[in-house]
């Protein structure tokens, strides 16, 4: 296969990581097992026209991404639809789409195994049409994301306190959002401390990524809880991975959603992906199986 890599200088762990020297042993790896590849490496402002080119270039068969959660997603974004398949080089905070698809969590493991990898159809899903390929979420996550947004940090490590930080901050203030979810048929009408919108649903007993993800459905998590004590055991019980034993979480599942936030004069905000985006007054859900090839390690195919 030939693959065209665009690394993002300026996002997640490729910040403090020697970049030329990564580059060569991708190519060292990836050229000994019979591939073709040739590496972007750009700025953060770049990234999209540089995965453009790249999505455009004629004969590529893998585009591999590397950067934080929005490099994912923008590349994600261009290659839905497509032929090419995407490769997920792992140099997030948490990772937790690559975590999904089985890619190893280290930059030379991710590699070794995209050398033996194969291509795989999962799904993504869309938000008012913008794709997303972990979660669009608002209330509680949305705050958090706000907050830390205005710390400082300048590693993995740092984002990682910032976000405890903010987490907490949050736990102790957090937001009330009046919302009606449309499920099928169903109607639900509800006063909630945050709402998370998934491409598939969670597995339980990890981080929460989707065990399986090409099961074509979208997981609606509506998080009922509202007191400091039950605020607390909802953050402990996501962060082990026990989605089925939260009383204060309402769990559902379709192919399509329309969320409606009745909003104050403070219009609130939401995340898709890691990135804070603007909420609009009615949005639209849909999953859509199979519109995204991905590259995976040869024993998940």
């Amino acid at each position: 296969m030939r693959f065209q890599a665009v690394l993002n200088r300026d996002g997640g762990t490729l910040r403090t990581t020697d970049l030329d020297a990564f580059a060569e042993r991708m190519r060292t790896i990836l050229e000994a097992a019979g591939h073709k590849v040739e590496v972007d490496i750009v700025g953060g402002a770049d990234v999209a026209s540089g995965l453009d080119k790249a999505v455009s270039r004629r004969g590529v068969d893998v585009v591999l991404a590397g950067g934080g959660d929005g490099t994912i997603s923008t590349a994600a974004t261009r290659l839905m639809g497509k032929k090419k398949a995407l490769a997920i080089l792992p140099a997030g905070t948490m990772n937790l789409f690559a975590r999904g698809l089985g890619i190893p969590q280290t930059l030379d493991g991710a590699v070794e195994a995209f050398a033996t990898g194969k291509v795989k159809a999962v799904d993504i899903a869309t938000a008012n049409g913008e794709p997303f390929v972990h979660q669009f979420s608002i209330g509680m996550h949305a705050r958090m994301v706000q907050l830390r947004e205005k710390m400082d940090f300048g590693s993995r490590l740092g984002k990682m306190r910032a976000s405890a930080r903010a987490a907490w901050m949050t736990l102790r203030n957090p937001p009330a959002l009046n919302a009606t979810l449309m499920v099928g048929e169903a109607e639900i009408a509800a006063r909630t401390t945050g709402i998370g919108v998934t491409n598939n649903l969670f597995g339980e007993g990890h981080l929460p990524y989707a065990d399986d993800p090409a099961g074509g459905v979208l997981g609606i998590y509506v998080n009922v809880a509202s007191q400091p004590g039950e605020l607390v055991r909802h953050a402990f019980n996501m962060a082990r991975g026990r989605w089925r034993d939260n009383q204060h979480v309402e769990i559902h599942q379709a192919d399509r959603v329309v969320l409606s936030v009745r909003a104050g004069r403070r219009k609130p905000r939401a995340v898709m992906d890691g990135e804070l985006v603007a909420l609009e007054a009615e949005t639209e859900f849909r999953i859509h199986p199979g519109a995204l090839n991905v590259l995976v390690p040869a024993k998940l195919d």
